[in-house]
């Protein structure tokens, strides 16, 4: 079984749109395996976006992350990281397909709703970023 992990930004936690994001993921067949609250902090957030920092969005991106607090998930399936961008959708809101997830919720291109791992490489990096090993549940 492949993981993936999901993290519901704040511009989502704001308008209480956590619930309906997981919601969807687990409509799709994908089964939650982990979950946690918490407010990223600038340190959290420059490791997990280390392959943005010397890019130019990073200080705007930064500054969004930490401005609220954001939904860690993990979910698990077959092809896992791959059906969870389907669903998520474009990271542009405005690209995205109609009834995906940033199509829907997304605000903009930096507030769309909801990041998920890009590969199942990176989804194994990003997992441990914010979660133990005993925190992963197998059910």
């Amino acid at each position: 079984m492949e993981r993936t992990l999901i993290l519901v930004k704040p511009d989502a936690t704001r308008r209480r749109l956590g619930g309906a994001i997981i919601s969807r993921l687990e409509q799709k067949g994908l089964k939650l395996v982990a979950l946690r609250m918490l407010w990223m902090d600038e340190k959290l957030a420059r490791r997990h976006y280390a392959v943005h920092v010397d890019k130019p969005f990073f200080p705007e991106l930064l500054k969004y992350i930490t401005s609220g607090p954001i939904i860690a998930a993990v979910f698990e399936g077959e092809g896992a990281v791959e059906l969870a961008r389907k669903v998520m959708g474009a990271t542009n809101p405005a690209k995205a397909d109609v009834g995906t997830i940033r199509r829907d919720f997304g605000v903009d291109l930096t507030q769309n709703s909801v990041h998920g791992s890009d590969s199942p490489e990176t989804a194994a990096t990003e997992i441990k970023i914010f979660f133990k090993d005993s925190e992963l549940l197998s059910y």
